[in-house]
């Protein structure tokens, strides 16, 4: 199977978990917002979660409440963070942001109710024992918080609002939070699932994250809106500091480059098992979008 059919069987996975979720639920303009939220991604940070769940023998079946909460966890922050209070976008995923289809209220409800129900998604006990959930509630909290997500969102807005550009170290201490928190929560949640050690995925999450968030930054320079569903050219409209700023298109794509080879070191210990999330890195600065 390729990456791209790995990527979208668990994709499929993960949204029908996410719409038995809400189908039961009040059909009221927060709750469509909601499903709307969660519609159109790539559905990686999900992938994560199930593949490393796979390569530490934990069953999809039973990591797919996990995956489900990070999604619905990412999609909340996209709508909060393309609120006009934050990053001001009008466009997400090929469609209008959440508060231009409805308005700014029900945009904030929804993030609100998406951040609960990744909470609530936590608790199924096909998880694991308490303290197997306990232990993913407690790690997401600290991936998405004021020590993680919310902290690089807070710096970034912070240095846009000074109109201070960050250094490199800075930037690459803000997307760390902003970006790579999530991504690394996702990535070792198989191996907390498994009650086995994640810092080796730990390791190639951040180095992924990095580059993740260094392709983003090529996109916005040099991507086709059609194909990446959002606005391009927003950060240096801003004045922003980005990598590609500092390093420059070659510089940047070069430095993404070599964090790929650190992550695919990371996975060494696991041999040809760990082809998937190989090519999951290898997927972060070749996509379109």
């Amino acid at each position: 199977m390729s990456f791209p059919e790995r990527l979208a069987r668990d994709a499929a996975l993960v949204a029908a978990r996410l719409e038995a979720e809400l189908a039961p639920r009040a059909e009221q303009p927060v709750i469509h917002a909601m499903r709307y939220a969660l519609r159109g991604g790539k559905g990686l940070r999900g992938f994560l979660v199930l593949e490393s769940a796979r390569l530490h023998n934990v069953a999809p079946e039973r990591a797919l409440a996990a995956a489900a909460s990070v999604e619905a966890l990412h999609a909340y922050s996209l709508v909060h963070d393309d609120l006009p209070a934050m990053d001001d976008d009008d466009l997400r995923r090929g469609q209008p942001t959440v508060h231009v289809k409805w308005d700014e209220a029900t945009a904030i409800l929804a993030g609100d109710a998406l951040q609960t129900l990744a909470f609530e998604l936590l608790t199924d006990p096909a998880l694991g024992p308490a303290e197997v959930r306990i232990a993913l509630v407690a790690r997401l909290a600290k991936a998405s918080g004021a020590e993680g997500m919310v902290l690089g969102q807070a710096l970034d807005i912070a240095a846009e609002s000074a109109g201070r550009a960050l250094t490199l170290d800075e930037i690459t201490a803000l997307q760390a939070g902003k970006t790579g928190a999530l991504i690394r929560y996702a990535a070792e949640a198989g191996a907390v699932l498994a009650g086995a050690d994640p810092a080796p995925l730990g390791e190639y999450a951040r180095a992924l994250g990095l580059a993740f968030q260094i392709h983003d930054d090529l996109l916005d320079v040099e991507g086709d809106p059609d194909a990446t569903g959002k606005r391009t050219g927003k950060d240096a409209g801003r004045g922003k500091a980005t990598f590609v700023s500092l390093l420059g298109l070659d510089g940047a794509r070069a430095r993404a480059q070599a964090l790929i080879r650190e992550a695919e070191a990371a996975l060494a210990p696991w041999g040809e098992r760990a082809l998937p999330l190989i090519e999951a890195a290898r997927f972060t600065i070749t996509r379109q979008a």
